[in-house]
């Protein structure tokens, strides 16, 4: 087997053919990947200089041909993206026949799409399988398909583009040709090809570019070290890591502050290797990967209070922070920090991470910010890394503690995805914070709703007045929710019963139930704000200058502006406030808008008659107004948080 990188126009160019075995699938490429490779020609194309491009591998293996003609090969793996570069060579040629360019058609022609002097099937630079065969014939050859298939979506994907995007042809196939970079992997005639696409395909374990970085540093290795090279190195590496071998890499290359894309890690790999000495390279990547294990694996860390912050770390989706987190571990492993200090960094990234999810921060910025922070330490011993991340961390988006305690108390913390794993970590975070003497038995654990999802009759009547505005607004924060092994039990039963259970809880976050025989919003709002500082407890401010004001309370207050978006405008109510949100976001993000209606359908909707009072958007909508100012400000930060919006993005100047 043969396996060297090349440029796409060298594996098209010149008299030959790829032919797609039987036992491959069907042309089947969608919008997903369509959309995928139309981004990268955009961005190269309006790049001054771009960079070579790598778009996977392609795998084949010389077979037999006739004596006068034509080089062709087994198209083992990669026809789906090579069909597809066809599909649009063809696009830019019809393209420059209709404005009458037909000099650049027929280059593209001749040169890249068929053998022009080659008869029958050898006239043609790529066969597809059987199914796919007469509609690509028709498209090379200018016919019109009247069958409608993957082919023919993906020819209507491209041409829509260029109709919205109207990118220069000549540019645009200059960047396939000559840009977009392959792996040309070739095969020995006795190799067996359907074994070999079975193993690369049909056990849905295509080429990585681990795998490609795995040729490239044993292609450089001399073949006397190979094998042990392999045995000490990598192979142990592959077993530890599986599938995370990668992103692995990938978070290596930027542990020093660079910004590596994940679609750019082979190439990244090669330009920091550059004339390196392999095997000594090797064998640091592998000391990392040691790292890297116990941090996603933290079975693997020996020392158990490491262990316990890695899997706390795990759990609130720290891999943005991995980078740093294998430069400060080799600094652990060193001595240049001590086990204390690498304890408090790790601590002071989970208060980072908690604050930021707690106050809506979104998470899309942190794989820039995480990698930055080394370079700027490295040379740090002892506590001064530590207070080196800490200065670092609190200037990019870490929330002060009066707007960290009203969002805790107000924001709806219990929802899908990880909200759910972040929510019953923080609760358990407070249980511990009482300093049992015996570990709790979290996992046996689940979060309760005190007051229940599903409202009975003696819910509403109990809850008293405008019970729907409590409870769409109050029950999934921070004041109604507790940790309990009686979830299903406990279902929808009314307060008094639940309280029964609860009493008897060996849970120290439960005894706030003792005293009460009520659980109304005044009940849910006197636990919020006791949780809350317990919270504060847990994960205090670690910055030098903090805001410890009392925190915002607008019950009462006028506001006066509302910022949106990066945009001011002048109000004079809460109600003015509310509206003045919702047809801002109408306008500037009218899909997000639509979320909004949909997750809110009890405030905003285009039937007036279920609201009590209301007013109407610019849209048509209609939305409720009859809440109080504590309220408008809660539903506006959770439907903020709903949309993927921020404190940055939403913030109301009040006169006092």
């Amino acid at each position: 087997m043969q396996a060297k990188e090349t440029k796409l126009q060298d594996i098209i160019e010149g008299t030959k053919q790829y032919v797609v075995p039987l036992f491959q699938r069907t042309y089947s490429w969608t919008n997903k990947e369509w959309n995928i490779l139309w981004k990268d020609l955009v961005e190269l194309c309006e790049t001054k200089n771009p960079r070579t491009h790598f778009i996977g591998s392609i795998v084949n293996m010389p077979t037999v041909s006739v004596p006068e003609g034509v080089a062709k090969y087994l198209l083992i793996d990669g026809q789906q993206r090579l069909t597809t570069i066809f599909i649009i060579l063809t696009l830019l040629r019809n393209k420059a026949r209709e404005i009458q360019n037909q000099e650049f058609a027929e280059e593209i022609n001749n040169t890249l799409l068929v053998n022009p002097y080659k008869k029958g099937t050898d006239y043609f630079k790529l066969m597809p399988t059987q199914v796919d065969r007469d509609c690509y014939k028709n498209f090379i050859q200018g016919k019109e398909n009247t069958t409608e298939n993957q082919l023919t979506k993906a020819y209507d994907f491209f041409d829509k583009k260029l109709r919205q995007i109207p990118l220069d042809f000549e540019k645009l196939k200059k960047i396939i040709t000559t840009y977009f970079s392959v792996v040309s992997i070739v095969l020995d005639p006795d190799d067996n090809p359907y074994l070999v696409f079975e193993s690369l395909n049909a056990k849905g374990r295509p080429l990585t570019q681990a795998d490609l970085i795995r040729n490239y540093f044993f292609m450089r290795i001399h073949v006397d070290n190979q094998e042990s090279v392999y045995q000490e190195f990598w192979s142990p590496m592959q077993t530890n890591l599986r599938d995370k071998m990668t992103e692995f890499i990938r978070h290596f290359l930027m542990r020093n502050g660079s910004i590596v894309k994940q679609t750019d890690v082979y190439y990244s790999l090669k330009e920091v290797v550059g004339n390196s000495d392999i095997i000594t390279y090797i064998s640091e990547m592998y000391s990392f990967s040691l790292y890297y294990q116990r941090l996603i694996y933290p079975e693997f860390e020996s020392d158990i209070v490491l262990q316990k912050y890695f899997r706390r770390l795990n759990r609130i989706e720290v891999t943005t922070a991995y980078p740093l987190l294998l430069s400060v571990y080799n600094l652990y492993e060193s001595g240049t920090i001590s086990k204390e200090n690498f304890v408090e960094i790790l601590r002071v990234i989970e208060n980072y991470m908690i604050r930021r999810f707690v106050c809506g921060i979104p998470t899309n910025q942190l794989n820039k910010i995480f990698p930055t922070i080394y370079p700027t330490v490295k040379d740090k011993i002892g506590e001064e890394v530590v207070e080196g991340i800490k200065n670092i961390l609190q200037g990019k988006g870490y929330p002060k503690d009066n707007e960290f305690l009203l969002r805790l108390k107000e924001t709806k913390l219990y929802g899908g995805g990880d909200r759910q794993v972040k929510t019953k970590l923080i609760l358990e975070s407070i249980e511990e914070n009482f300093n049992h003497k015996e570990e709790v038995p979290f996992e046996d654990l689940t979060i309760e709703h005190v007051m229940p999802q599903t409202l009975s009759e003696w819910w509403q009547e109990h809850i008293g007045e405008n019970w729907e505005d409590t409870h769409d607004l109050y029950l999934h924060t921070l004041g109604n929710l507790s940790l309990t092994a009686y979830n299903t039990e406990l279902s929808n039963d009314d307060f008094p019963i639940k309280q029964e259970t609860l009493r008897e809880s060996h849970l120290e976050i439960n005894k706030f139930f003792e005293q009460k025989v009520t659980w109304t919003k005044s009940d849910i709002e006197e636990r919020a704000e006791f949780l809350a500082n317990k919270v504060l407890e847990i994960w205090p401010y670690f910055g030098q200058e903090n805001s410890t004001s009392d925190i915002q309370e607008v019950t009462g207050t006028t506001p006066r502006k509302v910022k949106i978006l990066g945009q001011y405008f002048d109000v004079g109510s809460w109600r003015d406030v509310l509206q003045q949100t919702l047809n801002t976001v109408a306008d500037l993000e009218p899909e997000k808008f639509d979320v909004l209606a949909q997750n809110f359908s009890r405030y905003i909707g285009k039937d007036k008659s279920k609201f009590r009072a209301i007013r109407q958007l610019d849209n048509g909508y209609f939305f409720e107004v009859n809440l109080s100012a504590q309220n408008v400000q809660r539903l506006c930060y959770q439907a903020m948080e709903t949309i993927e919006l921020t404190s940055d993005d939403w913030e109301v100047e009040i006169n006092y």
